[in-house]
């Protein structure tokens, strides 16, 4: 399949594979001199992809901007080999010797160089071990109830199945898509819009892993009379973007690298069944503090999808031992869906990982069925796997729907729909976070404004005001002593951006104090303690 005239945007291949020891990620200092204009935006970025941004009110910046070409020929010009640029991040992804990698280093315009991977791309081997799940033989009539604990099966009965909807699938690879029966409608109907390796720099998914192909049987493979995918009318674009033979912070980058690309297409919904919390090379390694949802790149990467308007689905990581207890990255960033595993009885699967995050979030956001989930191998054959890896993409579906059946509704307002449809909306906890969500109890919903936590309560500094539904719209917070008199007064307008709000009360006595928050005509009260 070839590469679309945007790609070419974002991308930069290399004039030459030899001699390249490392790979590193360049960071530039700016954008100054950009050919590119906020009012020219289809130079970098579709149509589509203009369009949603308007609609969920998300102004373009230079952030938009490709990276400086000057830059790039400068960089090239040391000798390095240059690949995939990345516009929010403003860097480049080179390989190189360390010596030259030194000298770009020492570029005027360059802020630092992150060796982000030890030797060359690696070149077609295949990887034995799972690193994901396990497998079990599965009786085909255990199927329907996966779809059944979320009303996938509901929407598709009442004719959602993702048409028109554009979903990316960043995983793994995708071994067996485009040989079996069970996908064979996505290339017949031209539903299948694109695929590319970002781990090998090229269009061949097919050869490495079979885990992304499980994934995605869940949202689109066909048995007839045995299986149905939950979303198996949506258009599907495939990335590669985890390298199984290795875990090195180059996947995050691959992941932020297919995330730009999906974005400036104009992709609605991105699954990703990736996770990552420590490394081969543990100079890499994030620590448990890191688990803010600002620090990673993949979760700054997500968030920055998420504002965008792409509804991001992203499993919350799977437990193996005792090094990583909490949940993966980027399943901590604000605005996602992070998906824990239940089993059939809608129970915690013990695997699946747990918040809160490093700032006191709830995490993981939603729940579906990832004990036992029926899925399509690489061989035809429906076997029951573990993992929140296919909570997701059923999870996926669900959004699939919803972005379908409410076209007009902003990517913030279906976010919302999901969870506040969820069985445990008004008692998340951060083992299933909001619970099993409903498409139509989704459907039925029409106001979340008085969805919101205030966290951590007692505090010796600071609180956080988390809403469910962070609208745009204005709010103002006042904190009351016990004899009723105001003593803090502060309003802001409410985004993705500065949700969860935080509220300074360093410089306030400890003692009980209560809490106004008030938006439009809603109004909700809080006792706040405050210790030393």
């Amino acid at each position: 399949m070839g590469i679309s005239r945007w790609l070419l945007f974002l991308f930069l291949f290399p004039f030459s594979v030899n001699a390249q020891v490392n790979r590193y990620f360049v960071h530039f200092k700016d954008k100054a001199n950009s050919a590119y204009s906020i009012g020219a935006p289809l130079q970098f970025l579709s149509q589509k992809s203009i369009n949603r941004r308007g609609k969920e009110n998300f102004p373009l910046s230079p952030e938009d901007f490709p990276v400086n070409a000057t830059y790039l020929n400068q960089v090239k010009a040391t000798g390095a080999s240059v690949f995939y640029s990345s516009r929010w991040l403003n860097g480049v992804l080179i390989q190189t010797t360390p010596d030259t990698a030194s000298a770009v280093a020492g570029l005027p315009f360059v802020i630092s160089v992150e060796l982000v991977a030890p030797g060359t791309r690696l070149n077609a081997r295949r990887q034995t071990k799972q690193k994901w799940e396990k497998t079990s033989q599965l009786s085909s009539a255990s199927y329907p109830q996966q779809l059944q604990m979320i009303g996938v099966d509901q929407m598709q009965q009442q004719g959602y199945q993702g048409e028109g909807i554009d979903v990316a699938v960043l995983d793994g690879g995708f071994t067996g898509v485009n040989t079996l029966a069970a996908f064979q409608k996505i290339y017949t109907d031209s539903r299948l819009k694109e695929v590319f390796n970002f781990v090998k720099n090229t269009t061949d998914v097919y050869s490495d892993n079979s885990h992304g192909e499980e994934v995605l049987s869940v949202m689109a493979g066909t048995i007839s009379g045995s299986y149905l995918g939950g979303a198996d009318k949506a258009n599907y674009y495939l990335y590669e973007t985890e390298d199984v033979t290795s875990e090195y912070r180059v996947e995050e980058y691959n992941w932020l690298f297919a995330a730009e690309r999906a974005d400036s297409i104009g992709v609605d919904v991105i699954s990703s069944s990736l996770g990552y919390s420590t490394f081969d090379d543990p100079s890499m390694n994030y620590t448990l503090a890191d688990l803010n949802g600002r620090t990673s790149v993949i979760s700054r990467a997500a968030h920055a999808a998420a504002v965008r308007g792409i509804l991001v689905v992203n499993a919350a990581g799977n437990w193996y031992d005792n090094t990583w207890p909490n949940i993966l990255f980027p399943a901590d960033a604000a605005g996602i869906l992070a998906c824990a595993s239940v089993d059939g009885n809608g129970l915690w699967s013990n695997f699946s990982l747990v918040g809160p995050t490093a700032d006191g979030r709830i995490k993981p956001d939603v729940a579906a069925m990832g004990s036992g989930t029926s899925v399509i191998n690489s061989s035809g054959v429906l076997v029951g796997q573990y993992g929140t890896s296919f909570s997701t993409p059923l999870i996926a579906s669900l959004v699939i729907g919803l972005r379908q059946a409410l076209p007009n509704a902003t990517a913030q307002e279906i976010y919302s729909r999901v969870i506040n449809s969820a069985s445990l909306a008004e008692t998340p906890n951060n083992q299933l976070g909001y619970g099993i969500p409903n498409f139509l109890k989704a459907m039925a919903l029409t106001s979340f404004a008085d969805a919101l936590q205030v966290y951590p309560n007692p505090t010796s500094r600071e609180i956080k005001i988390v809403f469910k539904n962070p609208n745009n719209s204005r709010f103002n917070f006042s904190l009351y002593d016990a004899n009723g008199k105001m003593i803090l007064e502060q309003s802001d307008t409410l985004t993705w951006q500065n949700n969860p709000y935080s509220v300074d009360l360093s410089l306030v006595a400890a003692g009980v104090y209560f809490a106004r928050i008030s938006m439009a005509s809603y109004t909700r009260t809080v006792r706040i303690v405050r210790i030393n």
